[in-house]
């Protein structure tokens, strides 16, 4: 006869790290571990078909790796209930002296199951998450004192403190950063031009297994309106699997990552890119291992320099900044809505059906695959919807539904805040918070779209247009945002040059600039 349970281990699903913190100590003489698939995970957003079986796979696959251990473990599958009530009533069966977890990366999750103890009676340990390479307490010292958040400081404090890509120019500088600079993003901004990416090595991709297509059949039996399709599912759902995906980017594609980083082509969906995030957010792999190996390649000269930098950026500066961020705003962060922002979403973000192509081929690929790469989010779905005055909140439902990499600490800052502005400076000027993630809003023409990618090539809107009917929609929008935001653009420094060319906007162009944005909200542009 077992004695008292004394620890219940809740496993998240985004928490799939058999050395986090919640295993501390554990003993599966006295402890079990605990792992549920609720329907709630999957519907408080319209979660795609492509996430919702990522997650599903991944904690199933993580499940039987603790089961082959001889681990003590309830695994709940497809639950019709809520995590919450879920956890209640193991509670009760269990009667554990206290439920053990890793801080959870989102704030409903760890309220929920705040909550959820406390009625229950039951004490709830809340241990550090140590997959971040900077906690929750770090980064509110990094902020104490400061008028102002920008990620570049905080990132170069993170080299420093971690010894990464440090040495200066001639390698015998501790203190100095790598070749001599912090930042190589002005190397990193290359289009492929008239002819195109050529070759590009294709990434590993993962044959669903048994257990795998058991989840997506699962998926298409209980999600039967979920977003999305299924036949491309590719993702890592394993430790071994995310580590042979890391060493394929780095062997194959991290040399020239750099260089096109933010290049687009029709009918490209990976390009260049690690298409890590999604194990690294499941906790497949860690931030430290990831960074460990591009810092290697770059030490035995098989990557530039700056290819490595603007890769190990991503993760070192704009991942665990945005933790920070989310962690320091929240709940408020989720309402920002600095801008005033209230259009609904236009319906082709579900289907892909528009005439312009930039957006039909990005949509596209996003509900085929599950993924898009950052200039896709940001200067197509994200720049189109901040241009139109899409609500955030519902840009940011899309986004934490459609990519199989997003989960909300990591998502919302990176849409409200940088993608939608929403977190700063309001309609008068007046900041709204702390407004850190973006010092003043993405917004472009077509034409920066026509530079970067192939997509205006064949496509019926000419991106040199602002009125008219082959007028590019993004053109149009970018002129009637500048109108609508001016005085709140006007006291931004770094929106100086932008007003100023407003001001070269005769009043009966204007106008029709104005009509023809009106007409795009309204949805009387075909294809748009």
């Amino acid at each position: 006869m077992p004695g008292p349970l004394r620890h219940l281990i809740v496993v998240l699903g985004d928490q799939l790290d058999r050395a986090s913190s919640a295993w501390d100590g554990f003993d599966a003489t006295r402890d079990r571990a605990w792992m549920a698939e609720v329907r709630d995970e999957a519907t408080h957003v319209p979660s795609s078909r492509q996430r919702t079986s990522l997650f599903l796979s991944a904690m199933r696959h993580f499940a039987q790796e603790l089961q082959a251990e001889g681990v003590p473990l309830d695994h709940l599958r497809m639950q019709p209930q809520g995590l919450g009530e879920a956890l209640a009533r193991t509670l009760a069966e269990r009667l554990p002296q206290a439920v053990v977890v890793t801080e959870p990366g989102e704030w409903r999750v760890a309220e929920l199951l705040r909550r959820t103890c406390e009625a229950a009676g039951v004490p709830l340990q809340v241990r550090e998450d140590r997959h971040f390479m900077a906690s929750r307490a770090d980064f509110e010292r990094h902020v104490r004192g400061r008028k102002q958040l920008r990620m570049e400081y905080f990132y170069r404090e993170m080299r420093l403190r971690h010894g990464v890509l440090m040495g200066g120019a001639d390698g015998s500088q501790p203190d100095e950063p790598a070749g001599g600079q912090w930042n190589f993003d002005a190397d990193n901004r290359e289009s492929f031009g008239r002819d195109g990416p050529g070759r590009v090595p294709a990434p590993r991709r993962f044959q669903p297994d048994a257990l795998t297509l058991a989840v997506m059949a699962d998926v298409e039996r209980a999600f039967p309106s979920a977003p999305g399709r299924l036949r491309t599912f590719g993702w890592p759902v394993t430790r071994g699997q995310a580590l042979s995906a890391l060493e394929d980017f780095i062997t194959h594609r991290l040399r020239d990552f750099g260089r096109w980083q933010d290049a687009m082509w029709g009918g490209q969906p990976w390009l260049y890119h690690a298409m890590l995030a999604s194990s690294l957010n499941l906790k497949l792999l860690n931030p430290r291992e990831v960074i460990g190996a591009a810092e290697q390649a770059w030490r035995r000269g098989d990557v530039p320099l700056a290819a490595a930098e603007g890769f190990i950026r991503q993760i070192l500066g704009w991942r665990e900044y945005v933790r920070g961020v989310y962690g320091l705003q929240m709940p408020g962060y989720l309402e920002r809505n600095a801008l005033g922002a209230q259009e609904d979403l236009p319906a082709f973000y579900w289907s892909g059906d528009t005439a312009m192509r930039c957006l039909a081929d990005a949509i596209g690929q996003t509900l085929e695959h599950g993924y898009a790469h950052h200039i896709q989010r940001l200067m197509v779905t994200g720049l189109y919807a901040l241009l139109l005055g899409v609500r955030p909140q519902a840009v940011h439902a899309w986004y934490l539904a459609v990519y199989v990499d997003a989960v909300e600490w990591v998502e919302a800052p990176n849409t409200l805040g940088m993608s939608q502005y929403a977190d700063g400076p309001g309609p008068d000027g007046r900041v709204q918070g702390l407004g850190p993630m973006a010092s003043k809003p993405y917004i472009a023409t077509g034409q920066y779209i026509a530079r970067m990618s192939d997509h205006c090539r064949g496509c019926r809107f000419d991106p040199a247009r602002r009125t008219g009917e082959r007028a590019c929609p993004f053109t149009t929008l970018y002129w009637d945002f500048l109108d609508r935001h001016r005085a709140m653009l006007a006291r931004n420094p770094r929106m100086g040059l932008q007003v100023k060319n407003l001001a070269r906007v005769e009043e009966p162009e204007m106008a029709a600039i104005r009509a023809r944005a009106g007409a795009l909200r309204a949805g009387a542009v075909p294809g748009c």
